[in-house]
Protein backbone atom coordinates (compact mmCIF):
# COMPACT_ATOMS: atom_id res chain seq x y z
CA UNK A 1 0.00 0.00 0.00
CA UNK A 2 1.32 3.43 -0.97
CA UNK A 3 -0.19 6.92 -0.83
CA UNK A 4 1.53 9.68 -2.79
CA UNK A 5 0.73 13.12 -4.16
CA UNK A 6 -0.90 12.97 -7.58
CA UNK A 7 0.64 14.64 -10.63
CA UNK A 8 -0.64 15.93 -13.94
CA UNK A 9 0.20 12.56 -15.47
CA UNK A 10 -2.25 10.90 -13.05
CA UNK A 11 -5.32 12.76 -14.35
CA UNK A 12 -6.63 9.84 -16.47
CA UNK A 13 -6.42 7.35 -13.60
CA UNK A 14 -7.87 9.87 -11.15
CA UNK A 15 -10.85 10.41 -13.47
CA UNK A 16 -11.28 6.65 -13.82
CA UNK A 17 -11.42 6.18 -10.03
CA UNK A 18 -13.80 9.10 -9.53
CA UNK A 19 -16.15 7.84 -12.25
CA UNK A 20 -16.21 4.34 -10.79
CA UNK A 21 -16.93 5.61 -7.28
CA UNK A 22 -19.46 8.27 -8.35
CA UNK A 23 -20.98 7.32 -11.74
CA UNK A 24 -23.73 9.91 -11.23
CA UNK A 25 -21.36 12.70 -12.28
CA UNK A 26 -18.70 11.27 -14.58
CA UNK A 27 -15.90 13.46 -15.86
CA UNK A 28 -12.97 13.26 -18.25
CA UNK A 29 -9.31 13.78 -17.46
CA UNK A 30 -9.53 17.02 -19.47
CA UNK A 31 -12.37 18.38 -17.32
CA UNK A 32 -10.68 17.30 -14.09
CA UNK A 33 -7.47 19.02 -15.16
CA UNK A 34 -9.34 22.21 -16.00
CA UNK A 35 -11.13 22.23 -12.64
CA UNK A 36 -7.90 21.72 -10.70
CA UNK A 37 -6.09 24.44 -12.66
CA UNK A 38 -9.02 26.82 -12.11
CA UNK A 39 -8.80 26.24 -8.36
CA UNK A 40 -5.04 26.71 -8.27
CA UNK A 41 -5.19 29.88 -10.35
CA UNK A 42 -8.10 31.41 -8.43
CA UNK A 43 -7.40 34.95 -7.11
CA UNK A 44 -8.01 33.79 -3.53
CA UNK A 45 -5.17 31.25 -3.88
CA UNK A 46 -7.02 28.39 -2.14
CA UNK A 47 -5.13 25.31 -1.02
CA UNK A 48 -5.62 22.26 -3.26
CA UNK A 49 -4.16 18.82 -2.56
CA UNK A 50 -4.70 15.55 -4.45
CA UNK A 51 -3.32 12.14 -3.47
CA UNK A 52 -3.31 8.75 -5.17
CA UNK A 53 -3.46 5.44 -3.30
CA UNK A 54 -1.78 2.43 -4.89
CA UNK A 55 -1.86 -1.24 -3.99
CA UNK A 56 0.80 -3.46 -5.53
CA UNK A 57 1.47 -0.67 -8.03
CA UNK A 58 -2.19 -0.33 -9.10
CA UNK A 59 -4.13 2.89 -8.41
CA UNK A 60 -7.20 2.07 -6.32
CA UNK A 61 -8.14 5.29 -4.51
CA UNK A 62 -7.76 9.03 -4.29
CA UNK A 63 -7.97 11.75 -1.66
CA UNK A 64 -8.80 15.39 -2.30
CA UNK A 65 -8.54 18.45 -0.08
CA UNK A 66 -9.23 22.11 -0.84
CA UNK A 67 -10.35 25.43 0.55
CA UNK A 68 -13.63 26.06 -1.33
CA UNK A 69 -13.36 29.50 -2.99
CA UNK A 70 -17.14 29.89 -3.15
CA UNK A 71 -17.30 29.97 0.67
CA UNK A 72 -13.72 30.94 1.37
CA UNK A 73 -12.33 31.06 4.88
CA UNK A 74 -8.69 30.22 5.66
CA UNK A 75 -9.84 27.70 8.25
CA UNK A 76 -12.48 25.93 6.10
CA UNK A 77 -11.71 22.86 3.95
CA UNK A 78 -13.55 20.37 1.75
CA UNK A 79 -12.34 16.76 1.89
CA UNK A 80 -13.05 13.68 -0.21
CA UNK A 81 -11.85 10.08 -0.07
CA UNK A 82 -12.69 7.68 -2.91
CA UNK A 83 -11.73 4.00 -3.07
CA UNK A 84 -12.63 1.49 -5.76
CA UNK A 85 -15.19 -1.05 -4.50
CA UNK A 86 -12.87 -4.00 -5.07
CA UNK A 87 -10.26 -2.39 -2.81
CA UNK A 88 -12.52 -1.53 0.14
CA UNK A 89 -12.19 -3.25 3.48
CA UNK A 90 -8.40 -3.33 3.44
CA UNK A 91 -7.62 -0.01 5.11
CA UNK A 92 -7.13 2.05 1.96
CA UNK A 93 -9.80 4.61 2.93
CA UNK A 94 -8.28 4.97 6.39
CA UNK A 95 -4.81 5.45 4.92
CA UNK A 96 -6.02 8.21 2.61
CA UNK A 97 -8.04 9.85 5.37
CA UNK A 98 -5.01 9.79 7.68
CA UNK A 99 -2.97 11.65 5.04
CA UNK A 100 -5.72 14.26 4.72
CA UNK A 101 -6.03 14.55 8.50
CA UNK A 102 -2.29 15.17 8.85
CA UNK A 103 -2.46 17.90 6.22
CA UNK A 104 -5.49 19.49 7.90
CA UNK A 105 -3.77 19.50 11.28
CA UNK A 106 -0.60 21.00 9.82
CA UNK A 107 -2.60 23.76 8.16
CA UNK A 108 -4.62 24.56 11.29
CA UNK A 109 -8.01 23.66 9.83
CA UNK A 110 -10.97 24.76 11.94
CA UNK A 111 -13.83 23.37 9.84
CA UNK A 112 -13.89 20.38 7.48
CA UNK A 113 -16.76 19.61 5.12
CA UNK A 114 -17.32 16.30 3.39
CA UNK A 115 -20.25 14.16 2.29
CA UNK A 116 -21.72 10.98 0.84
CA UNK A 117 -24.93 9.91 -0.84
CA UNK A 118 -27.80 8.62 1.28
CA UNK A 119 -27.55 5.22 -0.44
CA UNK A 120 -23.88 4.88 0.58
CA UNK A 121 -24.06 3.66 4.21
CA UNK A 122 -20.36 2.76 4.37
CA UNK A 123 -19.34 6.28 3.41
CA UNK A 124 -21.76 7.90 5.84
CA UNK A 125 -20.63 5.62 8.67
CA UNK A 126 -16.98 6.37 7.85
CA UNK A 127 -17.59 10.11 8.18
CA UNK A 128 -19.70 9.71 11.33
CA UNK A 129 -16.91 7.75 13.03
CA UNK A 130 -14.57 10.65 12.26
CA UNK A 131 -16.83 13.17 13.96
CA UNK A 132 -18.84 14.56 11.02
CA UNK A 133 -22.52 15.47 11.36
CA UNK A 134 -25.12 16.31 8.71
CA UNK A 135 -25.61 19.95 7.71
CA UNK A 136 -27.56 19.94 4.42
CA UNK A 137 -28.89 17.63 1.68
CA UNK A 138 -28.81 18.15 -2.08
CA UNK A 139 -30.92 16.30 -4.64
CA UNK A 140 -29.95 15.50 -8.18
CA UNK A 141 -33.16 16.06 -10.13
CA UNK A 142 -33.41 14.50 -13.57
CA UNK A 143 -35.82 15.27 -16.42
CA UNK A 144 -36.55 12.81 -19.23
CA UNK A 145 -36.63 15.37 -22.02
CA UNK A 146 -37.96 12.84 -24.55
CA UNK A 147 -41.25 12.76 -22.59
CA UNK A 148 -41.44 16.54 -22.02
CA UNK A 149 -44.22 18.32 -23.92
CA UNK A 150 -43.50 22.07 -24.31
CA UNK A 151 -46.99 22.64 -25.77
CA UNK A 152 -48.50 22.31 -22.28
CA UNK A 153 -46.48 25.34 -21.11
CA UNK A 154 -47.27 27.85 -23.86
CA UNK A 155 -48.93 30.34 -21.55
CA UNK A 156 -45.98 30.45 -19.14
CA UNK A 157 -43.17 30.60 -21.66
CA UNK A 158 -43.41 34.36 -22.23
CA UNK A 159 -41.32 36.94 -20.43
CA UNK A 160 -42.99 40.12 -19.12
CA UNK A 161 -43.40 42.93 -21.63
CA UNK A 162 -40.17 44.83 -22.26
CA UNK A 163 -37.91 41.83 -21.62
CA UNK A 164 -36.46 39.32 -24.05
CA UNK A 165 -34.54 36.08 -23.81
CA UNK A 166 -31.13 35.88 -25.43
CA UNK A 167 -28.23 33.46 -25.16
CA UNK A 168 -24.86 34.63 -23.93
CA UNK A 169 -23.58 34.10 -27.46
CA UNK A 170 -26.25 36.46 -28.79
CA UNK A 171 -25.53 39.06 -26.09
CA UNK A 172 -21.83 38.93 -26.98
CA UNK A 173 -22.72 39.56 -30.62
CA UNK A 174 -24.78 42.59 -29.55
CA UNK A 175 -22.59 44.14 -26.84
CA UNK A 176 -19.13 42.70 -27.37
CA UNK A 177 -17.29 40.09 -25.31
CA UNK A 178 -16.35 42.14 -22.24
CA UNK A 179 -19.63 44.06 -21.84
CA UNK A 180 -21.74 40.91 -22.21
CA UNK A 181 -19.70 38.95 -19.70
CA UNK A 182 -19.84 41.81 -17.19
CA UNK A 183 -23.63 42.04 -17.52
CA UNK A 184 -23.84 38.27 -16.99
CA UNK A 185 -21.46 38.47 -14.00
CA UNK A 186 -23.42 41.28 -12.36
CA UNK A 187 -26.66 39.28 -12.34
CA UNK A 188 -24.93 36.02 -11.43
CA UNK A 189 -23.23 37.60 -8.42
CA UNK A 190 -26.50 38.87 -6.94
CA UNK A 191 -28.46 35.69 -7.62
CA UNK A 192 -25.88 33.29 -6.17
CA UNK A 193 -25.88 35.16 -2.85
CA UNK A 194 -29.31 33.67 -2.11
CA UNK A 195 -28.51 30.08 -3.10
CA UNK A 196 -28.72 27.86 0.04
CA UNK A 197 -25.32 26.80 1.35
CA UNK A 198 -23.70 26.03 4.69
CA UNK A 199 -21.49 29.12 4.78
CA UNK A 200 -21.52 32.70 3.61
CA UNK A 201 -20.99 33.09 -0.13
CA UNK A 202 -17.68 34.68 -1.08
CA UNK A 203 -17.93 37.40 -3.77
CA UNK A 204 -16.89 35.98 -7.13
CA UNK A 205 -14.16 38.08 -8.82
CA UNK A 206 -14.85 38.89 -12.45
CA UNK A 207 -11.58 37.36 -13.64
CA UNK A 208 -12.45 34.01 -12.00
CA UNK A 209 -15.99 34.17 -13.38
CA UNK A 210 -14.78 34.98 -16.88
CA UNK A 211 -12.44 31.99 -16.83
CA UNK A 212 -15.40 29.59 -16.77
CA UNK A 213 -15.95 30.41 -20.42
CA UNK A 214 -12.72 28.53 -21.18
CA UNK A 215 -13.95 25.27 -19.65
CA UNK A 216 -14.51 22.19 -21.85
CA UNK A 217 -18.20 21.91 -20.88
CA UNK A 218 -19.13 25.60 -21.20
CA UNK A 219 -21.82 26.36 -23.80
CA UNK A 220 -22.34 30.04 -24.79
CA UNK A 221 -25.64 29.01 -26.39
CA UNK A 222 -26.57 27.18 -23.18
CA UNK A 223 -26.61 30.32 -21.02
CA UNK A 224 -30.00 32.01 -21.43
CA UNK A 225 -30.55 35.51 -20.09
CA UNK A 226 -33.61 37.70 -19.58
CA UNK A 227 -32.49 41.19 -20.58
CA UNK A 228 -33.96 44.69 -20.78
CA UNK A 229 -33.87 46.84 -23.91
CA UNK A 230 -30.54 48.30 -22.71
CA UNK A 231 -28.99 44.89 -22.12
CA UNK A 232 -29.25 44.63 -18.32
CA UNK A 233 -29.51 40.98 -17.25
CA UNK A 234 -32.39 40.38 -14.85
CA UNK A 235 -32.51 36.57 -14.75
CA UNK A 236 -30.52 33.63 -16.06
CA UNK A 237 -30.35 29.88 -16.43
CA UNK A 238 -27.26 27.89 -17.36
CA UNK A 239 -26.76 24.59 -19.17
CA UNK A 240 -23.43 22.81 -19.39
CA UNK A 241 -22.44 19.94 -21.64
CA UNK A 242 -21.78 16.60 -20.00
CA UNK A 243 -18.16 15.60 -20.56
CA UNK A 244 -18.95 11.92 -21.17
CA UNK A 245 -22.53 11.77 -22.53
CA UNK A 246 -23.61 13.86 -25.54
CA UNK A 247 -27.30 13.14 -24.82
CA UNK A 248 -27.16 14.61 -21.31
CA UNK A 249 -26.96 18.23 -20.23
CA UNK A 250 -26.31 19.61 -16.73
CA UNK A 251 -27.97 22.71 -15.30
CA UNK A 252 -25.97 25.35 -13.45
CA UNK A 253 -27.45 28.38 -11.72
CA UNK A 254 -31.03 29.45 -12.39
CA UNK A 255 -32.41 32.57 -10.74
CA UNK A 256 -33.68 36.12 -10.88
CA UNK A 257 -32.47 39.41 -9.40
CA UNK A 258 -34.33 40.17 -6.17
CA UNK A 259 -36.36 43.12 -7.51
CA UNK A 260 -37.77 40.98 -10.36
CA UNK A 261 -38.70 37.79 -8.55
CA UNK A 262 -42.16 36.18 -8.62
CA UNK A 263 -42.86 37.46 -12.14
CA UNK A 264 -42.25 34.19 -13.97
CA UNK A 265 -38.79 35.04 -15.35
CA UNK A 266 -37.14 31.88 -14.05
CA UNK A 267 -39.83 29.58 -15.41
CA UNK A 268 -39.85 31.29 -18.81
CA UNK A 269 -36.08 30.91 -19.12
CA UNK A 270 -36.15 27.27 -17.97
CA UNK A 271 -38.74 26.52 -20.62
CA UNK A 272 -36.68 28.29 -23.26
CA UNK A 273 -33.61 26.30 -22.20
CA UNK A 274 -35.48 23.01 -22.41
CA UNK A 275 -36.62 23.98 -25.89
CA UNK A 276 -33.02 24.63 -26.94
CA UNK A 277 -31.95 21.30 -25.45
CA UNK A 278 -34.70 19.43 -27.33
CA UNK A 279 -33.61 21.04 -30.59
CA UNK A 280 -30.11 19.69 -29.97
CA UNK A 281 -31.43 16.16 -29.31
CA UNK A 282 -30.64 16.13 -25.59
CA UNK A 283 -32.43 13.28 -23.81
CA UNK A 284 -31.88 13.98 -20.11
CA UNK A 285 -31.41 17.19 -18.13
CA UNK A 286 -29.76 17.05 -14.70
CA UNK A 287 -29.98 19.72 -12.03
CA UNK A 288 -29.04 19.89 -8.36
CA UNK A 289 -30.91 21.63 -5.55
CA UNK A 290 -30.58 21.89 -1.79
CA UNK A 291 -33.54 20.46 0.09
CA UNK A 292 -34.05 23.93 1.62
CA UNK A 293 -34.45 25.56 -1.82
CA UNK A 294 -38.19 24.94 -1.84
CA UNK A 295 -39.14 27.36 -4.68
CA UNK A 296 -36.68 25.77 -7.12
CA UNK A 297 -37.58 22.24 -6.04
CA UNK A 298 -41.26 23.01 -6.62
CA UNK A 299 -40.52 24.52 -10.03
CA UNK A 300 -38.45 21.54 -11.13
CA UNK A 301 -41.12 19.13 -9.93
CA UNK A 302 -43.75 20.98 -11.98
CA UNK A 303 -41.52 20.65 -15.03
CA UNK A 304 -41.20 16.90 -14.53
CA UNK A 305 -37.80 16.60 -12.86
CA UNK A 306 -37.60 13.63 -10.51
CA UNK A 307 -35.20 13.33 -7.54
CA UNK A 308 -32.38 10.83 -7.21
CA UNK A 309 -30.77 9.83 -3.88
CA UNK A 310 -29.66 12.87 -1.92
CA UNK A 311 -26.06 13.89 -1.31
CA UNK A 312 -25.63 14.49 2.42
CA UNK A 313 -23.19 17.28 3.23
CA UNK A 314 -21.51 16.85 6.61
CA UNK A 315 -19.23 18.98 8.75
CA UNK A 316 -16.77 18.73 11.60
CA UNK A 317 -15.83 21.87 13.50
CA UNK A 318 -16.79 25.42 12.54
CA UNK A 319 -15.19 28.71 11.58
CA UNK A 320 -18.08 30.71 12.99
CA UNK A 321 -17.01 33.08 15.72
CA UNK A 322 -13.35 32.61 14.86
Amino acid sequence: MNVREATEADLPVLARIMNAVNPRHPLTAELLGHELRSLREHPLNPYVGVWLAEEDGRAVGTGFLMQPPGMFHPGRYWAEVMVLSEATGRGMGRALADVLEACLEARGAQEVQAGAYEDEPRGLAFLTRRGFTETLRYFDNVLDLTAFDPATWTGEAQLPEGLRAVSLAELIAEQGEDAAWRAYHSAFGEIREDVPRTGEATPLPFEAFRERGEGPTFLPWGVLLAVTDVGEVLALTEMYADSTDATRINTGLTGTRRAWRRRGLGLALKLAALGVARERRIQTVWTNNATTNLPMLALNERLGFRPRPAFIEMRRGSVEGV
